[in-house]
């Protein structure tokens, strides 16, 4: 009569299965036995069980977490179990410890601050090649002229030296051996002129790069805070200088953790695309849109009073608000999708941070007061135009 299987082990042997290996096997290790020993074992018997171990490793993280299986959520079981990462794993367990969850959305947090790190640095290390590869460029210009100032006045020397008729057939051979050596030195500039261009392209090329990667949120592909932080600091300065008016907003989804509890995190993931994607198609020149975090977005609005800012973002949360989602991989309905928000008018405070503070106060309200609406700061709150 065949055993119950342990409901940890089918569970683990289930993701063994979809990662495309043979699960666990029950019986007796055929090179425990006696037979092991009657011919050499292979280097792939040796290493297959520590493999095997390794990924039920990765298998058990994934479930004991209730984590989605994903490439991404696969690496960080890897980079938990084999310590390919010190830092996230020592977060992991202190979080473990304390008794809170690891969630999708805090590993991405956390991975993004560390990814932030790195990419501080290679920025640096980029900008320091990028300034030696100017350096040098420099100094090749400076040769160059350099060497045609010296060349120029030889030549003039030995023109001048050409009116005197008695001299002009040493004048002559030594015009032709300057003219010969300066065609020799010139080339050799013209070479290291070359490189140093194509090396402070590529350099810059790495560079945007770089810090596109720096200021992009990879799943929504809108800017980042950090990148919100840059712009804000812009259009203050420029929009305080031009004497126009300037609001920012804050943006959250309403209810995000059902979501994601009810139909998980990949699912979570599109409801945020979808939420950035409708916000983006707010944004132009004068209005920008960042991911500030989770499932908060931020909003500049420059040359827009409180209330035209108000009427452009209520727009955006109707559109949202309107559309019946369903969970294609499951055909279930997500039920309504909306987001709060609050925004304020940067200049009606002394200072940028105590601007944002008032914006996330507003934010604050709006959920108070039932969430699916605008606040604005320091105003009593607009009738809510559907009521549903």
């Amino acid at each position: 009569m065949a055993h119950d299987e342990h409901p940890a082990r089918g569970s683990r042997n289930r993701l063994l299965q979809w990662l495309g290996l043979k699960p666990e096997e029950t019986g007796d290790d055929p090179t425990d036995g006696p037979e092991a020993h009657q011919r050499e074992i292979t280097p792939r018997e040796i290493w297959l069980p520590a493999k095997r171990r390794l990924l039920g490793n990765v298998a058990d993280f994934l479930i004991d977490h209730d984590l989605e299986v994903m490439p991404w959520t696969l690496e960080v079981a890897y980079d938990f179990v084999t310590g390919a990462n010190p830092r996230i794993a020592q977060l992991i367990l202190e979080r473990s410890d304390s008794g809170q969850a690891v969630t999708l959305q805090w590993l991405e947090a956390i991975y993004r601050e560390s990814e932030g790190d790195g990419t501080t640095d290679a920025l640096a290390v980029l900008m320091a090649r990028l300034e030696e590869s100017l350096e040098h460029f420099s100094s090749t210009t400076t040769s160059a002229r350099t060497a045609t100032s010296e060349y120029g006045a030889a030549l003039q020397q030995h023109v001048d030296d050409l009116e005197q008729v008695s001299k002009a057939g040493v004048v002559i051979t030594e015009l032709a051996a300057l003219a010969r050596a300066m065609m020799h030195r010139t080339r050799e500039i013209e070479t290291d002129l070359n490189e140093s261009e194509c090396r402070a392209r590529a350099l810059q090329k790495s560079l945007d790069e770089a810090r596109r990667n720096a200021e992009e949120d990879h799943l929504t592909g809108l800017p980042n805070r950090r990148a919100f932080e840059a712009l804000f600091e812009r259009e203050y300065q420029e929009a305080r200088k031009a004497g126009e008016p300037l609001c920012v907003a804050f943006c959250d989804i309403d209810h995000f953790k059902r979501i994601n509890d009810a139909h998980g995190h990949a699912a979570g993931d599109r409801v945020l695309k979808l939420v950035a994607e409708t916000l983006n198609r707010i944004s132009d020149a004068r209005c920008h849109v960042a991911r500030h975090g989770g499932e908060e977005f931020a909003v500049l609005f420059r040359s827009l009073t409180p209330d035209d800012a108000w009427e452009r973002l209520d727009r955006a949360r109707q559109e949202i608000a309107d559309r019946r989602l369903v969970n294609r991989a499951t055909d279930l309905p997500f039920g309504r999708v909306t987001f709060s928000g609050g925004i304020a008018d940067v200049f009606a405070y002394d200072s940028r941070t105590n601007a944002l503070r008032a914006a996330d106060d507003a934010l604050y309200a709006a959920k108070q007061s039932g969430r699916n609406q605008i606040h604005l700061a320091g105003k009593a709150p607009p009738p809510i135009q559907d009521a549903a």
